[in-house]
């Protein structure tokens, strides 16, 4: 079994929300787009005796992938006490894990320094007014300090990066478009399962 099949298999036990919030954009991180993220980070050397940290880490998908490639020492930052609480409960189903540090904050005021990290993270796509932007603020605090990142953003958001990366000392240097399979679980959903396309993009911090 592949490296990428062995992670999706291994995180197919992260809980979902239990009372998500539509507008917060609440969305568990699917476990094979998790595990597509982690296993680039891996291959590109971003994880394996590194400090991770996870912003906006929900129930603890991208922590917990990244915390089962042996990394120095993983972070998940949340604001919801909600999902911190489901984030440990999943931490505690999964094996051979490092333990994960999990701290409340919120991305525009960090509680924890970012300098040399790799930080990993899937914002809110912006599509509520509460959320509008959110993609923008992670960005903001990744800056302060990551030496890599790797986050996850709505189709058609290369321009923005570029422009954002370039204003604030980084640069894209990869891209990949990635595929979310979201179950119904808004009253505005219509469809059982939903399909929306993404980018994953890879930004060096320290160019």
């Amino acid at each position: 079994m592949g490296l990428k099949s062995q992670l999706e298999a291994e995180l197919q036990s992260v809980a979902d929300f239990e009372s998500p919030e539509a507008d917060l954009e609440q969305y568990r991180t699917p476990a094979q787009v998790a595990a597509h993220l982690v296993a680039l980070a891996d291959l590109q050397g971003d994880i394996e005796d590194r400090t991770v940290v996870d912003l906006g880490s929900g129930t603890g998908m991208l922590a917990l992938g990244a915390a089962l490639r042996a990394p120095k020492r993983v972070v998940g930052v949340e604001f919801d006490v909600g999902a911190l609480s489901l984030a440990q409960e999943n931490e505690s189903v999964l094996s051979d894990t490092e333990s994960v540090d999990w701290v409340r904050g919120d991305v525009t005021n960090l509680p924890v320094d970012l300098a040399g990290s790799t930080v990993i993270a899937n914002p809110p796509f912006g599509a509520h007014e509460d959320t509008r932007h959110a993609d923008r603020d992670f960005l903001e605090g990744i800056a302060t300090g990551a030496a890599v990142s790797y986050t996850i953003h709505n189709s058609g958001s290369r321009e923005f990066l570029e422009a954002f990366t370039m204003d604030n000392g980084g640069r894209i240097t990869h891209a990949y478009g990635v595929e979310f399979h979201v179950p119904k679980q808004f009253r505005h959903h219509e469809a059982e399962n939903h399909e929306i396309q993404a980018e994953l993009y890879r930004v060096a911090w320290d160019a």
